[in-house]
């Protein structure tokens, strides 16, 4: 594999990630949760451990592309996570909006 298609499988892994959290009512996807809905603090619980998995797997494809993980600044991980509160963007305003006005018709 080429170094394009592993940045290109990176972010859809990152697109879908970023949205799971918003598209499913089960905690971490196996548990139901308590009283049956999920909680705001729940699905960002989640938001956030996907977020660090995802950039653990990012780490882990470029130890094995290149050697070694690239040091990074602070500029860098903060590029990443609005990265992926714009990924998360769709399954957001589905939950709160779209499910919410299809729900009354």
């Amino acid at each position: 594999m080429s170094d394009t298609t592993i940045a290109l499988i990176i972010l859809a892994v990152a697109f879908v990630a970023a949205n799971l959290p918003w598209l499913t009512e089960r905690f971490f996807f196996v548990l139901p949760p308590p009283g049956g809905v999920k909680k705001a603090w729940m699905r960002l619980l989640e938001w956030a451990v996907l977020m660090l998995v995802v950039g653990l797997t990012a780490a882990g494809f470029e130890k094995k592309l290149t050697g070694l993980v690239h040091a990074q600044d602070w500029e860098f991980y903060a590029v990443g996570m609005c990265l992926f509160v714009v990924f998360a963007l769709p399954g957001f305003i589905w939950r709160h909006d779209l499910k919410r006005l299809l729900d009354r018709r």
